[in-house]
């Protein structure tokens, strides 16, 4: 896939061609002219949701009607399986229709369904198309994904994860799972040992999720992990309370053990003041560890950015971490890029900029931003 074109330029009528000839190899009456004039006439202007809907409709028009007899014949058009772990969007990306038509009607014959999401998300993804399952029928799903935590594909494993995350992006939540994460907590549990890193990277991606409206039980959670875990658990454990991490929270610190700092900070200076929009901020400053003992250090720094209405919002940055014998010491240096970006839109003002260390801050500068 080209690195210039729009993911959702992809769905087009080249794209509606292709899938009209992989259903015609394996049912020939099926009427492909028909399904590329219907869809290709509807797709400028559209945004990526818009489309997959448009390419869905006219899969639900020209297929046998009912769910299972439409699943028959795209499920015998279906290609080969994802030859490694990676390649959903780069290898895959052309199922997406057929994986939101399961989304949409698939409910209409619930073992056919679950059936179709098993096929699909060995060749594309099945992350959005089980979640009407798991709401219309979470305990019946639940037990198929507690079958499924064993299955010899690496993605049908991901799925139990992936798919059951709460707050997963480009999907709608799963509000009894953000009420209730204990069922989804105790699918985690049995593949926090997964050998698959691509199975792994969901687990610690979901407990992230979890962490966002149950932090304690997270941290309860990735502290046992953590206890005589092997490399890759641990790994898990570390992405996992990362947003815990970046706030300060001093238990999910305590779990990678890290503890309330006995740091020195000298020397603590940030140039230039006034900064220009497009400019470097350089930070300097000298830390030194005065405990009587070894510390284990993860050191960050936080910009107040100005907002529209004159007040600050904290951004956190990772600096790095580092173990200080006692009376040791160790001087950093930062460039800070303060340049226009998509994601935030800078005013005006005032910016103060914190050290901090092991989640606690320490010092603070400010200098004036002029754009």
């Amino acid at each position: 896939m080209s690195e210039n074109k729009l993911f959702k330029d992809y769905f087009d009528e080249d794209l509606a061609k292709r899938l009209a000839g992989m259903i015609t190899a394996v049912h020939p009456q099926f009427p492909a002219d028909d399904f590329v004039n219907q869809i290709t006439p509807q797709l400028d202007g559209l945004e990526m949701k818009a489309r997959t809907t448009v390419f869905v409709q006219a899969l639900h028009d020209h297929l046998p009607n009912g769910f299972a007899n439409a699943w028959g014949v795209l499920e015998a058009a279906l290609g080969a399986e994802l030859a490694d772990e990676g390649g959903m969007f780069n290898d895959g990306w052309h199922y997406w229709p057929i994986a939101h038509f399961i989304e949409v009607y698939g409910l209409e014959d619930f073992d056919v369904g679950v059936r179709a999401i098993y096929e699909i998300t060995k060749r594309h993804t099945a992350e959005f198309a089980i979640r009407p399952f798991l709401i219309h029928h979470q305990e019946k799903m639940l037990a198929i994904l507690n079958e499924w935590v064993t299955d010899e594909n690496p993605h049908v494993r991901r799925l139990v994860s992936e798919g059951t995350r709460s707050r997963l992006p480009w999907a709608g939540r799963l509000t009894q799972f953000i009420e209730d994460p204990s069922p989804t907590l105790a699918l985690l549990e049995k593949l926090k040992d997964d050998p698959s890193e691509y199975v792994r990277r969901s687990v610690s991606n979901h407990l992230n999720d979890i962490a966002k409206d149950h932090p304690q039980l997270v941290i309860e959670t990735c502290g046992r992990w953590w206890q005589d875990g092997s490399a890759e658990r641990r790994w898990i454990v570390q992405r996992a309370l990362r947003t815990l991490v970046k706030a300060g929270d001093p238990d999910a610190l305590a779990v990678l053990g890290y503890g309330p700092p006995q740091v020195a900070l000298h020397n603590f200076a940030v140039a230039p003041d006034p900064l220009k929009l497009g400019e470097k901020l350089n930070l300097n400053f000298t830390l030194q560890n005065e405990a009587k003992s070894e510390q284990k250090l993860m050191i960050d720094f936080v910009i107040h950015f100005v907002k529209a209405n004159g007040q600050t919002r904290g951004k956190v940055f990772k600096l790095k971490t580092a173990v200080l014998a006692p009376t040791e010491t160790i001087t950093i240096e930062k460039s800070h890029p303060i340049r226009p970006i998509t994601t935030r839109k800078y005013y005006p003002g005032t910016h103060r900029v914190e050290i901090q260390v092991n989640g606690q801050i320490i010092g603070e500068r400010s200098f004036e931003l002029i754009l």
